[in-house]
């Protein structure tokens, strides 16, 4: 059922004492293939990363889904997870915070200028807005948030195409099947086919925090583990090295 909702996985190869899955929001994928390898080599654990967008997988947990950890790009999912008693209580923590940007196909795109919010409707034009799911993934719903504090969604609306999740929003920006996007800070980091041109005021966005928690159930000391890894220095540096902030001390 993962995969039919878009979950990419990441296995490790290594025989482990312990076997753990992670689910990830899709927006961690470059930062969670370098701390998939640095868990693995250090502990002798074996890990699984799925990725996808945090209302996905929040329901697959909800359906029983075999999972061990959350990280979730919006604190409603795991509230929601925490209101049902799927989390283990006290291993709830905020990791991670993010910025939210507007970003343009191919990499030498002009910028908008600061404070030019009034320019973003004419800047997209009739060219079409890639976004994640506006009403169930994170990144969407920041994004919506957004545009509806500035006075602009409904005027770019009709533009807005929807996907799963943030990196296939990304996707559409880096093809030239959308000619611009609303995504993470991260993401286009990440993808060398795309500009970022303009970034949105923090204030007119609920603030971009990634819980993470121990799910209920298996109490593995491997989980304990993972916790403590991710809030070690080679965590912090996989994140750092992709544009996230560490909330963690």
């Amino acid at each position: 059922m993962l995969a039919a909702l878009g979950v990419v996985s990441l296995a490790g190869g290594a025989a482990g004492a312990e076997e753990i899955t992670v689910f990830a929001a899709a927006s961690l994928a470059n930062a969670m293939t370098e701390i998939e390898a640095g868990f693995e080599a250090e502990t002798g654990h074996d890990l699984t990363v799925s990725l996808a967008g945090s209302s996905a997988l929040a329901r697959q947990i909800q359906q029983g889904a075999p999972a061990d950890i959350f990280i979730s790009a919006n604190p409603g999912w795991m509230d929601a997870l925490q209101a049902e008693g799927l989390i283990e209580p006290g291993s709830r923590l905020d990791l991670l915070s993010n910025r939210l940007v507007l970003i343009a196909h191919g990499p030498d795109a002009a910028r908008m200028e600061s404070g030019a919010d009034a320019d973003l409707a004419a800047r997209i034009g009739s060219q079409r807005l890639s976004m994640a799911l506006v009403d169930a993934v994170p990144a969407g719903i920041y994004g919506k948030a957004a545009l509806e504090t500035l006075g602009l969604w409904d005027a770019v609306s009709g533009q807005v195409v929807q996907t799963d999740n943030v990196r296939a929003a990304l996707a559409l920006v880096a093809s030239g099947e959308a000619g611009f996007g609303i995504t993470y800070a991260t993401d286009a980091v990440a993808e060398g086919k795309v500009s970022v041109i303009w970034q949105f005021p923090e204030d007119s966005h609920p603030p971009i925090v990634y819980p993470v928690a121990d799910l209920a159930g298996r109490d593995l000391p491997a989980e304990t583990d993972f916790m403590a890894y991710l809030r070690g220095q080679q965590a912090r540096a996989a994140f750092e090295a992709q544009g996230f902030t560490v909330l963690v001390e």
